[in-house]
């Protein structure tokens, strides 16, 4: 894979996504309904959830990802929750890699533009090895993503996580991240919020974010940005579950206006336990800051 590959941005500006289908959706729920409900709600697609497992028929697939193009809206993916690339037994590790490329294969046929992955726990090993170990499963993936002729048309994104026992610091995704031309980091600010137990809550923390982003991997990274926001509860060890804004402390303004003055592009997900909620405030500041 050449080093020079770059995947093409088919869309600018923000996009606001539910992580999946909203709960508005009238039953019974499916995803065809889920795309006319965000449409309704005038918000601009949605992360189809695989966390329990790449299970949905590719026909399906095929079927609800033409009529999401049909109607506009953009797709992401996130990955099963079963990833762990630092599993010391070596047929968790292979399922964790096999995992990640079902959704990648999935995310292709939806026509997704990126596809999200939680990387690893630390299981008692550094942080340094623990970096070892995810470079060299990508690197396997990218192996065989190339011996079946994969299209790369589809970004990899290892995410932030929440809890200090899980590898994934803001500095350790985007370590990943310059290892390889088809990955950039999925930023989740809950998740940095609930990781450091109530920091990254500034404006100064938030927009240092952005800054560190573009130094280490440049203007293109924040052209291409998928993050992920809520509201967190947290505790000593760090997330616990997701929240809507208006019940957390997490000051998700911050993002948004550090996003307008970074001129940030690409997708945010709302996580929040009522997504499309959540997902109107997002969308409805972000336009507010721009006027």
């Amino acid at each position: 894979m050449s080093q020079k590959m770059s995947i093409p941005k088919s869309f600018s500006g923000l996009k606001v996504l539910t992580a999946g289908i909203p709960l508005s959706t009238p039953q019974p729920q499916t995803m065809m309904k889920g795309i006319d409900r965000v449409l309704e709600l005038s918000l601009d697609g949605i992360e189809v959830e695989f966390v329990h497992g790449v299970r949905t028929k590719d026909e399906e697939l095929l079927r609800f990802g033409k009529y999401g193009k049909e109607k506009g809206i953009v797709f992401t993916a996130h990955a099963p929750y079963y990833i762990n690339l630092n599993a010391k037994e070596k047929e968790k590790y292979e399922k964790s890699k096999e995992h990640i490329i079902k959704s990648l294969l999935a995310a292709e046929k939806i026509g997704a533009w990126s596809v999200v992955f939680h990387p690893a726990f630390y299981l008692g090993d550094d942080s340094k090895r623990v970096m070892e170990r995810v470079i060299k499963a990508i690197e396997e993936i990218n192996s065989y993503l190339e011996s079946i002729s994969f299209s790369f048309s589809v970004w990899l994104r290892p995410e932030t996580m929440g809890k200090p026992t899980q590898f994934g610091s803001l500095e350790e995704i985007v370590e990943v991240s310059k290892h390889f031309p088809n990955v950039l980091p999925c930023i989740d600010f809950a998740h940095l919020y609930a990781r450091s137990i109530g920091g990254y809550n500034t404006e100064k923390e938030i927009f240092g974010i952005f800054e560190y982003i573009g130094n280490e991997l440049g203007e293109f990274a924040l052209k291409n940005m998928h993050m992920h926001i809520s509201g967190m509860e947290y505790g000593s060890k760090g997330e616990k579950y997701h929240v809507t804004f208006e019940e957390s402390q997490f000051h998700y303004e911050y993002v948004i206006k550090a996003i307008k003055y970074f001129g940030v592009e690409g997708v945010i997900v709302s996580e929040s336990s009522n997504v499309e909620y959540d997902g109107i405030i997002i969308k409805n500041y972000y336009t507010k800051l721009g006027e």
